[in-house]
């Protein structure tokens, strides 16, 4: 007997396979621009607007309403915790892409998952970013640990195997692994 589940995880899986078909078929509708508009709101708080993207060879328009992500610092770094701070925001976004990867993993794979969650921990010293001392610290992160808990209706070496397929597709856990070059411009009015 076969089964004929097609949503697993919450992931509608012959969607997603018919998505794969078609990028193979037509790998020029793999091309994305996502993108974010940010406004200094005064002192450390800033506001970023999300919403509009480019896919598929066109600009999408499926979002009827954004998202706006607030961001501060905490007293200790001058702010009024407005928000989490952006090397929060940035563990936040490691977090959630290698999950929403290790999810759609598991249910290409026909694993019904029950749980997963991930704790995080970055290491930084701000005497880099503060200017205090950049020849012996960084601006960023020296070391980040992640670790993700998962169960199951798969033995623990697939459940493994699944986090680390969710790892090797993650566009956020490859960019900052691996560094993406970034182009600045500057207006000024």
């Amino acid at each position: 007997m076969t089964s004929t589940e097609t949503v697993r995880n919450g992931v509608d899986t012959a969607t997603m396979f018919a998505t794969l078909d078609a990028i193979k078929a037509q790998p020029e509708i793999a091309q994305f621009r996502f993108r974010a508009r940010n406004t200094w709101m005064g002192g450390a708080h800033n506001r970023s607007a999300i919403k509009g993207f480019y896919a598929a060879c066109a600009e999408d328009s499926s979002r009827t309403a954004g998202w706006t992500l607030d961001a501060g610092e905490p007293a200790i770094l001058l702010g009024a915790d407005e928000g989490p701070n952006p090397a929060e925001y940035l563990l936040h976004a490691l977090a959630a892409c290698v999950t929403t990867s290790l999810v759609y993993s598991a249910a290409a794979r026909g694993v019904r998952l029950t749980s997963v969650t991930s704790e995080l921990e970055g290491d930084l010293d701000v005497q880099g970013a503060m200017g205090v001392n950049t020849e012996d610290f960084r601006n960023g992160f020296s070391r980040i640990r992640m670790t993700v808990t998962i169960s199951g209706d798969a033995p623990a070496e697939k459940l493994r195997q699944v986090v680390e397929r969710g790892r090797d597709r993650s566009v956020v856990f490859d960019s900052i692994s691996n560094g993406v070059p970034i182009d600045l411009s500057v207006v000024t009015v």
